[in-house]
């Protein structure tokens, strides 16, 4: 894939500043249609399809949650790891407002400020990960270990299965 197949984005500059190699991936983008329709779109499994929550604590601090496309975040745990009251998803203006990214193409890579990242711990046992890199139908292929050379991360255990 030539330059002038995918964006450029804020994430793809970060990405390059870091020296982080990737696959771009540009997809369809769906409207609520989330990891399953992304990793669909690319013939990858869920699992390694990583999103980016935007979280805030009860003191209103925001911060960064990846994980596995096919999980999702426990709150109460997380809260605990972090020593607060509640932690919760941001509503989709405040997750712009802290990242610079839409709602559905936010990447953790070239946030408008740096914000703390946890990465449930497991991303790092897969071969590959895809995450976004910065619009709405695009994903970056990379390794997973390649997580810590470009971000400072925090490793935690708060994943749970999805809900229906």
């Amino acid at each position: 894939m030539g330059n002038s197949d995918y964006p450029v984005t804020t994430a793809i500059r970060f990405l390059h500043e870091k020296n982080v190699e990737f696959r771009p991936h540009v997809y369809f983008y769906e409207e609520h249609g989330g990891t399953g329709h992304s990793a669909s779109a690319l013939g990858v499994s869920e699992r390694e399809v990583v999103k980016t929550i935007v979280m805030a604590t009860d003191a209103g601090k925001p911060l960064l949650v990846l994980m596995h496309g096919d999980r999702e975040v426990s709150t109460k745990q997380l809260a605990r790891i972090l020593k607060v009251k509640r932690v919760e998803p941001c509503d989709e203006s405040t997750a712009t407002r802290h990242t610079g990214y839409i709602f559905g193409g936010t990447s953790p890579f070239g946030t408008r400020h740096p914000l703390p990242v946890y990465v449930e711990r497991s991303i790092f046992d897969l071969q590959r990960l895809f995450i976004n890199g910065g619009k709405r139908g695009f994903l970056v292929e990379i390794n997973p270990a390649d997580l810590r050379k470009a971000l400072p991360v925090v490793e935690v255990n708060v994943a749970t299965s999805l809900t229906s």
